[in-house]
């Protein structure tokens, strides 16, 4: 048995460490640790409450948005506030065009290099995906980027700037839309449509979308050769790397829904273990048995959670706290919004192999196909000279949650207003749910049990499939610690 550190990864966002032990060939257990701390709730303490929605995008630069969102979603809660239609269509634009940049961005420039490492170099795929993907001379970063650019002018004009933005506010966008700005917002999607439907999927979107079980997906990736299309060759190299076999952790997925519209989300809320479940917010606790924190002798609801740092902390080895619900460890992002929601091919996948990596990757690209194919029809809803946003009164007293679905899970901001000041915000992001330290049990986080029976070839240093594992959470690190 021997043990080991990788770190810092590369293609992720922020600072993160793994301390791997290594038996047999294999990962026998892991520890990750969250190498930074930021200090967010302190510093929103006693603040007056609107300020949330300065401090709180400003956690991180390229998810601004979804905090944005649950701040505002926070707030309004506490004003017993409703976004006029005009209002819920813009925000759901904002942040699915946040998360989708996330997807796209995760897919071509993070994950997909991994397998152009010299490493695979004997693959019989090697050559196609390293013409492809390969860092700095691939073809992919060459049309990616600019379709990003171009996709992400949709912010510049339904927010004025990114990130951190202004315009979200918790009664709507205090960015009215006029006709024109709709047409060019139509033809900016189309663009972004055309690239997806020539370039990652070669295909339609409505096709992508209505593919229904495992057997139905690799039957139309047999229509066509690997490089056909790049959603055809991840699918060729998960074949033969049997990527369905890495990364599995707890098969308990939790979403808590995402883009409404008049009372109806686009993806539902929910908990998956292996049947829909509802979930109480209330079940929701922190643990920070492992974190290098203080002021909790037990797990604690956020609204009554605190956030205050101690290096010297015994046991610790994280500054990431430990989220659960009810006591159990659950695994949030795509495939958990996907699975909860009911989509068939994700359900059937997941029934099959549960979560793993090559699942993650599928349901984030599922995810792009149904949320552009959404975002049109919002657009085409947009009733310009009509209202975009209401406005209330903010309380003395109050505390509310702000719940959203940001590109990598479930985020969620809980706010308390005493005498019209913060006295207590906090924030658990999605990479807090994921990479989340041991808890008082010693139960490990999602990706610390989804990192075990990685297989280590002989003379790795830095495990290629540990790689493969960890980028399949798509991890933020600077919003794990706040």
């Amino acid at each position: 048995m021997s043990r080991r550190v990788m770190g810092p990864f590369n293609r992720v966002e922020g600072d993160l460490e793994v301390q791997l032990e290594i038996a047999d060939g294999q990962v026998s257990g892991a520890w990750v640790n969250s190498t930074l701390y930021r200090g967010f709730e302190q510093i929103l303490h006693s603040k007056d409450p609107r300020d949330a929605l300065v401090y709180t995008p400003r956690i991180c630069g390229i998810c601004s948005v979804s905090q944005s969102v649950a701040a505002a979603y926070a707030l309004a809660q506490t004003q017993d506030l409703s976004m006029p239609p005009n209002g819920e269509y813009m925000i759901n634009l904002m942040l699915a065009n946040e998360n989708l940049a996330d997807h796209f961005t995760h897919f071509y420039l993070f994950f997909m290099p991994d397998f152009a490492r010299e490493v695979y170099r004997d693959e019989p795929w090697y050559e196609l995906v390293a013409r492809r993907f390969k860092a700095t001379t691939g073809s992919a970063a060459a049309d990616a980027i600019p379709a990003r650019a171009a996709f992400l002018h949709v912010m510049g004009i339904a927010a004025g700037k990114w990130p951190h933005s202004l315009s979200i506010q918790p009664g709507g966008s205090a960015r009215p839309i006029e006709a024109q700005e709709k047409v060019r917002l139509l033809a900016i999607l189309g663009q972004f449509r055309s690239y997806l439907e020539r370039q990652l999927f070669g295909d339609c979107l409505e096709r992508i979308v209505s593919l229904e079980n495992q057997d139905q997906l690799f039957a139309w990736s047999d229509e066509a050769a690997p490089q056909s299309s790049d959603f055809r060759l991840f699918l060729h190299v998960a074949k033969a790397l049997k990527l369905e076999t890495m990364g599995r952790a707890t098969d308990r997925f939790l979403s808590y829904g995402v883009y409404p519209v008049d009372g109806q989300r686009l993806f539902s809320s929910g908990l998956w273990l292996n049947a829909l479940q509802s979930f109480d917010p209330a079940q929701i606790s922190e643990d920070i048995s492992h974190s290098w924190m203080r002021g909790q002798t037990a797990p604690q609801h956020p609204y009554q959670g605190v956030t205050l740092p101690d290096a010297d902390m015994p046991d610790a080895y994280s500054w990431c706290k430990a989220p659960r619900l009810d006591g159990q460890v659950v695994e949030v992002g795509a495939l958990a919004r996907q699975v909860v929601d009911g989509h068939p091919l994700v359900r059937d996948l997941v029934h099959g192999s549960g979560g793993n990596v090559r699942n993650r990757v599928i349901a984030r690209l599922l995810e792009i196909a149904r949320v552009v194919i959404a975002m049109e029809q919002w657009c085409r809803a947009l009733r310009p000279k009509e209202p975009f946003c209401h406005h209330a009164a903010l309380p003395d007293e109050a505390q509310a949650a702000g719940l959203v679905e940001a590109a990598r899970g479930s985020l969620g901001h809980w706010l308390r207003i005493k005498n019209g000041r913060i006295l207590n915000y906090q924030i658990v992001a999605p990479t807090t749910w994921n990479f989340s330290p041991r808890d008082r049990s010693g139960v490990p986080g999602a990706l610390e049990q989804a990192l075990v029976g990685a297989p280590v070839r002989e003379g790795e240093n830095e495990p290629v499939a540990v790689q493969h594992i960890v980028r399949s959470f798509d991890p933020c690190m600077v919003c794990t610690v706040h």
